[in-house]
This record gives C-alpha cells, structure tokens and sequence, in this order.
C-alpha cells in the first residue's frame, strides 16, 4: 500500500454533511484517485459481531442504529481507551488511492493517529452547518449523543485547516470545495 499523498479528515456535528461533503469529493475527483474511508464501519462491524446484530442495518440512518448508538459509543469508547488506533487501522486497511477522505472523524485520538501515520498529508477539514439547517436534516438533541466526546470531541484544541459551511446553499459549498480541492490537488 502506497502512501497517501493527502488524508482529509472530516469532522462535525451529527446532521451538518460530512458524508454528503466527503461524497461530493470523491465525485470531483473520481473514484480511482480518491477514496472515502468511515472510522464507524470497523466500529460497527466489531460491535453487531460481538453482539449478535445486523451490521448492514448498523451503517444507515434507521431508527435500528439509533436503538445501539449509545451502548455502540460506550463500547467504542472503551476499546479506543485499550487501544487508540484500533479503528483507524481498520478503516485505511487496504485502501491505495492517493487522496482518503475519513468521513467521520470525532476524537483528538483520532487526528493523532493519522498525524503521526501520515504527517503533512493530513488535512483537518471541519463540516459546518446551522442547528437550523441540521433541524432540516431531521436533527434532535440527544442527551448522551449530542453532548458526548463522539459529537463533541473536537469542539476545541484542533485548529482545523479548513472548514466548510455546509447549509443548503450549492454555489457557496461548491466554490469552498474548489477551494479546498486546489490544494489537495496541488498534492498530487
């Protein structure tokens, strides 16, 4: 497996676009340079296996993941807490493209991981949007989801390299992503 020449590590609130961002990426760049890699996958899958559930009905947005998410976080927390970089080597097992987009990346463990396995090739992208616009998106507060590391781990001490607001508006989102998408490119 080649090095990655750049890893972009998406993060930010539940409902605010982090997998449509990382989608539209991949899209603009295409699929052979450019990969989307989620820390959750490896989560759930270890989890349903462990605990005798529907892996693929852990990957959507159904009402079946929202029964697990908060036991899934307590578990997730703890096998992070044995091991840090458990799941990020998962996810970028067998990965080659050239550009990784990480989806879903909640924790400073998580950017420390990729910082000290890849270096300058990280980039902290940080997805923004609106509590309006993530209430648009079907967003409720969840006392235990929304105010727990997994949402909130990176609030603060990670100053991110760019951050992308992400509320509707199509020419505003595309015109940061072509921004954002110049330097990647300039890394290649």
């Amino acid at each position: 497996m080649a090095a990655p020449r750049a890893v972009l590590l998406l993060s930010g609130k539940r409902k605010s676009g982090k997998d449509f961002v990382a989608a539209e990426i991949q899209k603009r760049l295409g699929p052979d340079v450019c990969t989307v890699l989620r820390l959750s996958g490896p989560l759930k899958e270890q989890y349903a296996q462990e605990h005798g559930l529907d892996f693929q009905r852990l990957l959507d947005a159904s009402a079946y993941k929202e029964r697990y998410r908060q036991d899934m976080i307590r578990w997730g927390e703890e096998k992070r807490r044995a091991d840090p970089g458990f799941f990020c080597r998962s996810a970028v097992r067998g990965a080659a493209q050239p550009v990784w987009v990480v989806s879903d990346t909640r924790r400073l463990s998580d950017v420390e991981w990729f910082r000290d396995a890849y270096g300058d090739a990280v980039l902290t992208v940080r997805v923004t949007a609106t509590e309006e616009t993530r209430r648009r998106r079907s967003w409720v507060f969840v006392a235990g989801v929304d105010d727990a590391e997994s949402e909130c781990g990176l609030d603060q001490g990670v100053p991110f390299d760019w951050v992308i607001a992400n509320d509707g508006d199509g020419a505003a989102l595309s015109a940061q992503l072509d921004a954002l998408l110049q330097d990647v490119r300039s890394r290649l």
